[in-house]
């Protein structure tokens, strides 16, 4: 029996040292000899067949064998474990010489773009940004702009109302309004209002339930149609180009007299006539006025003293033309690959 352990002893030693190759072959050998059923492990449980005299002797020489073999076995663990490291630390080196990966930023949204933009030339023209709140009163929405009760926009299709009293703004212009009552009567204004306003409106190409807006208000001495019209032309010449041709057409709004539509040259075919001019070379781009007296009233202001001009334009609007995009909803699709592309 004592020459049958030793012979099991070389053999399992002999397949450690040189079969070997990966940690499973070694936990294979470990189980064939130490395992519960192990070779080696059944010499244990023979023990109590022998005799009296010989089981210390053979038990000792049992457990010699399990001790070397556990002793080589934990070894060659280690040189395993040892080799495949350096191989996965070659895999895996770097070239410290490579340039670094420069993470991605983001961009800014082309509706943010458009709208610093905007806001950037009218600041250079003196211009202070005023903002206010999108939930808003009746009174400053509607009544304040010379909205009476009866007046149609003020139809509960037409507005997302909360109370009888409270609604989604549909436009910034209650910041003029906020603005010319928290100033002093007949005082200087010059500012513009950006933000998001609220209608009642389809979801498709060219409409959506919520547009972001700039409204701009100027009242001083003296202040008359020439400067509402100087001030507009600067400023599509600088958002568009020095070409761009400019019409101001005869409007109607509750709250400027007398009213304008502002129209410029197609960007797209350059007056020529296209699909989205409708053949026609004009496309709308705001609307703008004289402040009407009963706006200037309402908010403390002598219309003998002094007038003023008020004009609003959709940031979309003219993001989709500077841009060339043609449907509205891709800016709030949020689709990574057409943000990416400002």
């Amino acid at each position: 029996m004592e020459e049958k352990i030793n012979q099991l002893k070389q053999e399992a030693a002999e397949l450690i040292r040189q079969q070997v190759k990966n940690l499973s072959q070694l936990n294979d050998i470990r189980v064939k000899y130490l395992g519960k059923k192990g070779e080696i492990t059944n010499f244990l449980r023979g023990l109590g067949q022998l005799s009296k005299e010989e089981r210390p002797r053979i038990g000792q020489i049992v457990n010699e064998a399990r001790n070397q073999l556990e002793a080589l076995i934990e070894e060659k663990n280690a040189q395993l474990k040892t080799q495949a490291l350096q191989k996965r630390l070659t895999q895996e080196k770097i070239d410290v010489t490579l340039s670094g990966r420069y993470p991605w930023p983001g961009n800014l949204h082309p509706l943010t773009l458009t709208l610093h933009r905007i806001k950037a030339i009218f600041m250079d023209m003196g211009f202070t940004v005023e903002e206010g709140p999108e939930i808003e009163r009746d009174y400053f929405n509607f009544e304040a702009l010379n909205l009476p009760k009866d007046h149609p926009a003020r139809e509960m299709q037409d507005s997302f109302y909360i109370t009888e009293e409270i609604l989604m703004r549909t436009q910034t212009s209650p910041v003029q309004a906020r603005t010319m009552q928290t100033h002093e009567p007949n005082s200087p204004i010059r500012m513009i209002a950006p933000g998001r306003v609220y209608r009642r409106d389809d979801y498709d190409a060219t409409h959506s339930p919520m547009f972001t807006q700039v409204e701009g208000l100027v009242i001083n001495e003296g202040i008359r149609f020439s400067d509402l019209k100087g001030t507009l032309e600067l400023f599509l010449h600088k958002i568009f180009n020095e070409k761009v041709s400019i019409r101001f057409r005869p409007s109607f709004f509750p709250f400027t007299e007398p009213s304008a539509e502002v129209d410029i040259s197609c960007v797209m075919c350059h007056g020529k006539g296209c699909r989205v001019c409708k053949g026609t070379g004009w496309l709308e781009i705001l609307g703008a006025g004289m402040v009407h007296p009963n706006v200037l009233q309402m908010s403390g202001y002598d219309p003998q003293r002094v007038s003023g001009f008020a004009f609003g334009l959709g940031v979309e609007r003219i993001a989709m033309l500077s841009y060339g995009i043609d449907d509205l909803r891709l800016f709030y699709d949020n689709d990574l690959r057409f943000l990416r592309q400002f």
